[in-house]
């Protein structure tokens, strides 16, 4: 039986209609819910002008490999948390900026970045300590699909997003 965990992922960008329902078919199968022990995922369930926020507690692993590899795809930014399990594995956010590859940053189960000695010498000052905590801290732009009619000033007329 797998170790489960909670996990939340929040992703941008800027999809066809094609894709997006696509997307939302990767989100069902993945069993994923706009809140904590919400109803099964549905395309309806998407703010127009916002991120789309997502939640789901006892996932395998806190693995979801096919919606992580279809944002990556389709170039779409994301923020994923997923939570410890004793002591097998810590507790992770991983940040994808809608292009190159993602950064991973150890958090706190309340998703709280931590940083070690490792990273402290890696980063060689206050500066670039400062530097790793913003880069954790990358705000998802709105998730906007192709004909929405109503998108916000800074999703309107762009290519994907990035943050």
């Amino acid at each position: 039986m797998a170790d489960r965990v909670s996990i939340s992922f929040k992703l941008g960008g800027q999809l066809t209609p094609e894709a997006w329902l696509a997307l939302a078919a990767v989100i069902a199968s993945e069993g994923l819910s706009i809140e904590w022990d919400g109803p099964a995922f549905e395309p309806a369930h998407r703010t127009v002008g916002e991120p789309l926020e997502l939640f789901a507690n006892e996932v395998a692993w806190g693995k979801v490999e096919p919606l992580e590899t279809f944002c990556q795809d389709h170039g779409l930014p994301y923020r994923f948390w997923a939570g410890g399990f004793f002591a097998e594995w810590s507790a992770e956010r991983i940040v994808f900026r809608g292009e190159g590859t993602p950064d991973s940053f150890i958090v706190d189960e309340s998703d709280r970045v931590l940083i070690d000695r490792h990273e402290i010498v890696r980063r060689g000052s206050v500066e670039g300590v400062l530097a790793y905590f913003d880069e954790a801290e990358f705000t998802v732009p709105p998730l906007a699909v192709e004909g929405d009619a109503e998108l916000p000033a800074e999703a309107a007329g762009q290519g994907t997003a990035h943050g």
